[in-house]
Parts: C-alpha cells; structure tokens; sequence
C-alpha cells in the first residue's frame, strides 16, 4: 500500500521582476492562476493535504483560494526555501506519510510526470526522490552527480563545478518528495553562511547522502516541463507552451 501524501506548495515571493504588486502565483496562465494549476496537479498525484506557504501579500493569496480546501503556513520573511518549508511542520504534525515540495511558479508540470515522481519514491522506499531535467544548455543550475543504482551522490553548484562537472546536462528541478520526519529534522541543520543569507532546502540532499540515506532520481518526461516564471515574457511563454502540451 502506498504512503499517504502530502504536498507542500512554495508561494511566498513577491516576484519583483514580473512588475506588478500581484503577488507573482496569482498570475494567470491561460486563464487561471499558477497556484491554481500547482493545486491541481498536487492534487492529480495523490496529496491528500495540501499546504501552501504564503509571505507577500498573502491576504490575497489566501483569499483567492478560499474555496481551495487547502491550508496555510505563513513566511513573514523571505529567507529561503528551507526557511519556507520550516513553517509547515505545524500543519503537518498529525500527518503521517511522505512530503512532495512544489513550486507555486511552476505552472507546466505534467500529472504524468508527477505520478513517475511519486511511483518512483514508494517503489523504491526512497528516503527522498528528486526531480531531474535535461538541458542541453544547463547553464546556471546546480549539476546532478549520480550513483549506478540511480542514486544521487551529489549536486554542484554552477559556481562550484569545473568544466567536467559543467559538461553535465542533468539539473536539479526543485521538485522533491520526502519521508516527512527526516525533512523536518534534516531542515534543522541547514544554515544560511552563502551570499544571500538563506536558507536554502537543496543543503538538506548532501547531508543525507552523507548520512547513507537513499535518494533516487527521476527525469521529467520534458525538460520545459520544470521551467519556472519570473518575469511577463516567461509567463508568455509559459502559456505558449502550455497549448503545445495539452
């Protein structure tokens, strides 16, 4: 029997480069806003509960999705995705299961994707499983480093990789699945000593590996697929796309 699961959705950003003072989820892409698409597809694969982190204008973003049946956690500063995911441990304390961690910007994920993501978790009595894309220009986003048993060793950073590790083309999507124990604990450990002083939740994947526990890796079915929108032109785009794969 599958785990049950829950989904934890990041929506707190303001998204300054969009120049708009809506927060940037509730951006519409054919119609209906990103968080709303998010929603559908945590929904799609399986989550029973669904939690969406709020921070900038977050009235609005509660308020348009009041007939959402989800819950809330609130971000009041912007210090991370680590930071961010911290803020559910209380509306997940009676939930017993595995966590999927989505982006409330990432508008073109596939059901089917997401269904692979997950299968590939429970079959695997994966401690995580991470979302993969490849692109033929990786440029900018942290390389996937892997075991033979499909396993993640590690994740480079654009800044720390030389040019073998640069010539990989697997990324890192920022989509995961996690048992929800270890996350929380795992959480606790990270630090903000980087440039931006944040917390950021992919530290959490090197100290599990360093910890022999197992996280498995699936590659999206298309690369576009795990794009987010930051700005009006990718949100253009985004809904572009979005025709061509429906």
């Amino acid at each position: 029997m599958a785990n049950r699961l829950a989904a934890i959705i990041l929506a707190a950003g303001k998204g300054t480069r969009m120049k708009s003072d809506l927060p940037k989820v509730l951006h519409k892409v054919l119609g209906e806003s990103m968080i709303s698409r998010v929603i559908k597809q945590a929904r799609g694969c399986g989550c029973d509960k669904i939690v969406v982190v709020a921070g900038y204008e977050k009235e609005k973003v509660i308020s348009s999705l009041r007939d959402a049946q989800v819950s809330f956690a609130i971000q009041e500063k912007q210090l991370g995705t680590a930071h961010a995911v911290q803020q559910c441990e209380e509306p997940l304390n009676s939930f017993d299961g595995d966590i999927l961690i989505l982006s409330g910007d990432v508008p073109l994920l596939t059901g089917k994707t997401l269904k692979k993501l997950v299968n590939r978790h429970t079959e695997n009595h994966a401690d995580a499983t991470l979302l993969t894309a490849i692109f033929e220009n990786p440029h900018g986003y942290g390389r996937i480093l892997r075991n033979d048993d499909d396993t993640l060793f590690d994740i480079v950073e654009e800044k720390d990789a030389d040019n073998s590790v640069k010539s990989i083309k697997e990324i890192n999507s920022g989509i995961y699945v996690f048992k929800k124990d270890l996350l929380f604990s795992y959480l606790k450990l990270v630090d903000n000593k980087n440039s931006q002083g944040e917390y950021y939740l992919p530290d959490v994947l090197p100290m599990m590996v360093r910890d022999k526990h197992k996280i498995f890796l699936q590659i999206a079915d298309q690369a576009e697929e795990i794009q987010g929108v930051n700005t009006v032109e990718q949100l253009k785009l985004a809904e572009d796309k979005l025709m061509r794969l429906q």
